[in-house]
């Protein structure tokens, strides 16, 4: 399987998008531990959702246009 080997560069743009989904998750994960970011849960939810799909379109089009080259 090639799927890891697939070499791609990204822009600190685009990496932005990225740590952010990453940010996201890991409060997800500290909001269902702790009651003190249990108000903030639904738009950690949101922001989380966003940026995974945004991240992963990034992604597959990075692979994309790196085929066609």
């Amino acid at each position: 399987m090639n799927f890891f080997k697939i070499k791609t560069s990204w822009s600190n743009a685009e990496l932005i998008v990225l740590k952010l989904c990453i940010s996201s998750a890991y409060i997800l994960i500290g909001t269902y531990f702790h009651n003190y970011f249990h108000d903030y849960y639904a738009p950690v939810l949101v922001v989380f959702s966003i940026t995974v799909i945004w991240s992963l379109y990034l992604w597959l089009n990075k692979i994309k246009t790196g085929k066609q080259k």
